[in-house]
C-alpha cells in the first residue's frame, strides 16, 4: 500500500497494541506499517516473544515495549539498547502501558491475562478495539457498564461482531429485530456423532476457511467458539439470547446480518481475512486500505446457509443455558472449556467429552455474581480447578 501523510491538520493516531506478537497483533503491526504517517505507536505489549516484540517496536518506532513474563525484562532490555525505547515487563508493566496515552488500543491479549489490561484502557476512555473474548464472555457487563461510564468506545474485531457492527444502525434501534453470526460449521459438520467421538487434535484444529491456534480451532470445531461470540453479541449490541441467531455458512464469506423491521435484511461480505476487521476498527469511523483478497462472487459460485445441529453441538445449548443463568456463570464455562480443550488437544479427553466437562463444572459450582475482576479471577480459578479434577477422574460424556 501507499504511504500517505495525515490529513491536514489531523495528528497522527496514538495507538497502542496488547498482544502485538499474535495473530491479530502481527497484522495490526502491518497495517501500522503501511501507513507510519498516520500512526504514532505509543506501547506495545507481548507475552513471551521477546525478539518479534523488539523488532516491531524498532519498526514502527514506539516508545515502549513490554514483555509480560517478568524474567525476560533483561533480554528485552537488550534487545532494544541503542533504540531509545523503553522496555517494561511483567503483568504490572501490562497494565501501565495500557494507560499510556494512546487514542487506540488493540486489546488482543490472549485469555484472563488481557482482563486488567483492557479495562484499564477502557477506564481512561480509550478507543478499544476488542479482539479478546475472555474481556466480554467473562467481565462483560464490568466492561460495558465501565465504558459508558468513561466514554470508551469499543470496536469489535471477531469478524462476526464487525460484521454486525458495520450494519448495526444504532439510530435504528427500535427496528432491530434480530442479528445473525455466521458459523463455517468447522471441520465436522456433516460428521456423525460416531465420527466425531473418535476424532483426533489433528481433525479437529483442521479448519476449512481460517488459519488459526489449536484452542481456537478447537472451539470452532466443538461451535463454542460461536457460542462465546452469542455472549460477545450480547453484551456489545444489548440484545438478548431471543434476539442473537447463528447460522452455518461453510463459505465464510457472510459474516453477520441485521434483520429491520421493514423486512431488509443487511450483511456484511468479505473475503476470509482478518485484516478486513482490523482496518475498520484501525480507521473508524473512516475506512483505510486493506491488503485482503477482494471478493469475486461470480468466481465463488453460490452461497450456502443452514441451521447449526444442537445435538450434534451441544456447546450452542449451554451458552443459551450460562447467558440466562448470568453473572459467574459465563466464566465458569469459559475456564471449564479451557481446561476440557488443553486436555483434549493432549490427548487424555474425548472430542465430545469437552461439552460433558464444560456441563459438569457449571453443575457443580453454584452460581454467584460478578462485581469486579476480582470475582472474575476467583470463579475461574474455581471453575479450572473443578474441571481438572474431572478431567483426571476420568468424568467422560457417553458418545452415543
Amino acid at each position: 500500500m501507499t504511504e500517505s501523510p495525515p490529513a491536514a491538520g489531523r495528528k497522527p493516531k496514538r495507538v497502542t497494541i496488547l498482544g502485538s506478537t499474535g495473530s491479530v497483533g502481527c497484522n495490526t503491526v502491518e497495517l501500522l506499517a503501511a501507513d507510519p504517517a498516520a500512526y504514532a505507536v505509543e506501547a506495545l505489549v507481548a507475552h513471551g516473544s521477546v525478539e518479534r516484540l523488539a523488532a516491531q517496536a524498532r519498526a514502527l518506532g514506539a516508545k515502549l515495549a513490554v514483555v509480560a513474563d517478568p524474567g525476560k525484562y533483561r533480554e528485552l532490555h537488550a534487545a532494544l539498547a541503542g533504540s531509545g525505547i523503553e522496555a517494561g515487563a511483567g503483568p504490572t508493566a501490562v497494565v501501565e502501558a495500557a494507560l499510556r496515552p494512546a487514542d487506540w488500543v488493540m486489546a488482543a491479549i490472549v485469555g484472563a491475562a488481557g482482563l486488567a489490561p483492557t479495562l484499564a484502557a477502557v477506564r481512561r476512555g480509550a478507543m478499544v478495539a476488542l479482539a479478546n473474548k475472555e474481556v466480554l464472555v467473562c467481565a462483560g457487563a464490568l466492561v460495558t457498564e465501565a465504558a459508558r461510564r468513561h466514554g470508551a468506545r469499543l470496536l469489535p474485531v471477531d469478524s462476526e461482531h464487525n460484521a454486525i457492527f458495520q450494519v448495526f444502525d444504532d439510530r435504528q434501534r427500535a427496528a432491530i429485530e434480530r442479528i445473525v453470526l455466521t458459523a463455517s460449521g468447522g471441520p465436522f459438520r456433516e460428521s456423525s456423532r460416531a465420527a466425531m467421538a473418535a476424532a483426533t487434535p489433528a481433525e479437529a484444529v483442521a479448519h476449512p476457511n481460517w488459519r488459526m491456534g489449536a484452542k481456537i480451532s478447537v472451539d470452532s470445531a466443538t461451535l463454542m467458539n460461536k457460542g462465546l461470540e452469542v455472549i460477545e453479541a450480547h453484551h456489545l449490541f444489548g440484545l438478548g439470547s431471543d434476539r442473537i441467531e447463528i447460522v452455518v455458512h461453510p463459505q465464510s464469506v457472510v459474516h453477520g446480518l441485521v434483520y429491520y423491521s421493514d423486512g431488509s435484511v443487511l450483511a456484511q461480505l468479505g473475503s476470509p481475512d482478518m485484516r478486513t476487521p482490523i482496518a475498520n476498527a484501525l480507521g473508524w469511523p473512516d475506512r483505510i486500505p486493506a491488503p485482503s483478497p477482494r471478493l469475486d462472487l461470480a468466481k465463488l459460485g453460490r452461497l450456502t446457509f443452514e441451521a447449526p445441529d444442537p445435538v450434534r453441538f451441544p456447546a450452542l445449548r449451554l451458552i443459551r443455558e450460562v447467558l440466562a443463568a448470568g453473572g459467574a456463570a459465563p466464566t465458569v464455562l469459559n475456564a471449564a472449556n479451557e481446561v476440557a480443550v488443553a486436555a483434549f488437544l493432549d490427548h487424555r479427553l474425548g472430542f465430545l467429552d469437552i461439552a460433558g466437562i464444560v456441563e459438569e463444572t457449571l453443575a457443580a459450582l453454584p452460581g454467584r455474581g460478578i462485581d469486579d475482576l476480582d470475582d472474575v479471577y476467583d470463579a475461574d480459578r474455581e471453575a479450572r480447578a473443578v474441571a481438572t479434577r474431572l478431567v483426571g477422574n476420568g468424568a467422560r460424556r457417553a458418545a452415543g
